[in-house]
């Protein structure tokens, strides 16, 4: 049998023409082939060895990412969209549509109403309360004055005016908060058809008792109203986030009257109060207007929320940075714990898209992320915040603007008020010591 001779030299080119021709169709339309060296910008190429003439030694083309598959950058960029998309969206539901009280009473007020004002050395703010009591207030309305153990000229002052009545409270038992103390105190005073409970730092405007009274006529149960907030000075504008996320983690805005209350203002009719235990019932609770509000719920009566607006004002924590980092100290872990899950999921959802945005816009800036992309999700915050800080406060356009500033501090106090509540188990709180190891009880 003969064989025929095989041109193994014809061969292995026709095998390499062959193997040039397929890298040719595989790269066919790349721009920037390069023979033997990788792109300038290091990133999107794919390096693909040419075997065609393995000795002649090793001849490299690249080929965009493109063609095999989505860059990471495009990934990266979308997942930040979605997750500020979603945050815009759950920090408009978690506010809500929050309602002020009626501008003009619907029906009439109670026939007699107690207001109940529990102060320790507030000599700074009562006197501007009380004065707007002098100015107006409802017929047949007896004002207490209760002295919680104030070492400065909170009682002196409080008995200058003539309507109010000063009780002083009798020492602090065991296993009750000040405050509530305080309250329950005053509340032993009461007589007529309703309660009102009034911090001593909140503002009124003529008639907004009456309007409070009216509200309590048509819902019933127990009527909470979140002052505006009004500022003097520049470190007091680290409280928007605070008082924004508040509404927000209370369901101020909710239809469904299931939310929290805000202890500033608070008014019911003795005969609820009395059912559901009063202050005693929450004698153990830093955060007793949450837990007021769990106990009316308990009950079958419902809590309605509205915000102050030109009604109910105060400026909190005017003492200074450090009175303002204690104050919300005292209240923010305890208050998070008090909210619903799926709220909760959508302010930390809320909180962090503001961060996200705030990271986007640095690399925005420094180049590593589409500048425009960048500015209009952090622009798209700012402008959500603009209206939401106007509604809690006197919070201006610059305050959102510079809004990591509020959440690098909102951030530092939650983990310090964490810390305290957890770990400590005790809270600061005008020179007295809150201890937490019986809370709830």
């Amino acid at each position: 049998m003969s064989l025929t001779p095989v041109d193994h030299h014809a061969l292995s080119l026709d095998h390499g023409a062959w193997r040039v021709a397929a890298i040719r169709r595989a790269t066919r339309g790349f721009d920037g082939i390069r023979d033997g060296e990788s792109s300038r910008r290091g990133r999107g190429w794919v390096r693909l060895s040419a075997f065609a003439f393995p000795s002649a030694g090793t001849t490299a083309v690249e080929a965009p990412a493109e063609e095999c598959g989505p860059r990471p950058e495009r990934a990266a960029m979308t997942t930040t969209i979605l997750i500020c998309v979603a945050a815009l969206m759950a920090g408009a539901w978690a506010f809500g549509r929050v309602r002020s009280l009626p501008a003009v009473p619907t029906t009439a007020p109670a026939t007699g109403v107690t207001i109940v004002i529990p102060a320790r050395n507030e000599e700074l703010s009562l006197g501007n309360l009380l004065a707007d009591l002098e100015r107006a207030r409802p017929a047949r309305c007896r004002v207490v004055v209760v002295d919680d153990h104030s070492t400065d000229r909170t009682a002196e002052l409080a008995a200058s005016f003539d309507f109010v009545e000063v009780v002083p409270a009798p020492p602090l038992p065991d296993g009750w908060t000040g405050k509530s103390w305080a309250c329950h105190t005053g509340a032993g005073q009461a007589t007529g058809d309703a309660i009102v409970f009034l911090d001593a730092d909140v503002r009124l405007a003529p008639g907004a008792i009456d309007r409070l009274l009216a509200e309590l006529a048509v819902e019933g149960g127990l009527v909470s109203v979140q002052p505006w907030h009004r500022t003097a000075r520049p470190y007091e504008q680290l409280s928007a986030l605070f008082n924004t996320i508040a509404v927000m983690g209370a369901a101020a805005g909710s239809r469904r009257r299931h939310g929290g209350a805000f202890g500033p203002v608070l008014a019911t009719s003795i005969e609820d109060y009395r059912t559901i235990g009063g202050h005693e019932s929450v004698r153990t609770e830093v955060v007793e207007d949450l837990a007021l509000a769990r106990r009316y719920h308990e009950h079958g009566l419902g809590v309605h929320v509205a915000l102050g607006r030109d009604d109910v004002r105060f400026r909190m924590y005017p003492g200074g940075l450090r009175q303002l980092a204690e104050g919300w100290t005292k209240n923010f872990a305890s208050g998070a714990s008090s909210t619903g899950a799926f709220r909760l999921l959508a302010i930390i959802v809320w909180v962090t898209g503001l961060g996200t945005a705030a990271i986007e816009l640095v690399d925005g800036l420094r180049g590593a992320a589409p500048l425009a992309l960048s500015v209009g999700l952090y622009a798209a915050f700012v402008t959500q915040l603009s209206v939401l800080f106007r509604r809690v406060g006197s919070f201006g356009p610059l305050t959102a603007l510079c809004y990591p500033v509020l959440l690098v501090f909102f951030c530092g106090i939650f983990v310090r008020s964490l810390w305290r509540t957890h770990v400590r188990r005790s809270v600061q709180w005008r020179d007295r010591q809150i201890p937490l190891h019986s809370a709830g009880a």
